[in-house]
C-alpha cells in the first residue's frame, strides 16, 4: 500500500520518534498546525493501511510505526524503477545522475557508494 503525501508527512514523524500521542504530533508540526481531527483521521486509515498501531495509556493512544521507513521508500523507489524505468535500475541511475543537477562533489560521494558496494558484492 502506499501512503498519500499528507501521510507520508506524518508517518515521518512517527517514524522519527518511534513512539508519540497525538498532542506530540500536533506538536510537532509546523505551522499551520491541522486540526487534532484531522490528524485522528489521517492515523485511523494510516492504521486501516497496516503503517501505524497503538498502545492504549490510559485515555490516550501511543502510536508507533509497523512498517521501517527504509522498507517503505524501498518499494516505492523500486516500484518507482519499475514503473517509469521499465525495471531497469541503469536507466534510472543514467536519469537519476544526469537530469538531478547533482554537483561534483556530490557525484564523487555518489561514486564512493558505489564503489563500496562492488567491494561488497565481492567478497
Amino acid at each position: 500500500m502506499k501512503l498519500t503525501g499528507t501521510e507520508e508527512q506524518l508517518m515521518e514523524l512517527i517514524w522519527e520518534h518511534g513512539e508519540i500521542f497525538l498532542k506530540d504530533i500536533i506538536d510537532a508540526y509546523p505551522d499551520p498546525k491541522p486540526a487534532a481531527t484531522t490528524i485522528a483521521t489521517l492515523l485511523k486509515r494510516m492504521q486501516n493501511k497496516g503503517f501505524v498501531a497503538y498502545n492504549l495509556m490510559g485515555n490516550s493512544r501511543q502510536y508507533y510505526p509497523l512498517v521501517k521507513k527504509s522498507d517503505y521508500f524501498s518499494k516505492q523507489v523500486n516500484s518507482l524503477i519499475k514503473n517509469f524505468f521499465g525495471s531497469s535500475a541503469m536507466q534510472f541511475a543514467s536519469f537519476f545522475t544526469t537530469e538531478t543537477n547533482l554537483s561534483s562533489a556530490e557525484l564523487e560521494d555518489l561514486k564512493t557508494i558505489i564503489d563500496n558496494e562492488i567491494k561488497k558484492k565481492r567478497l
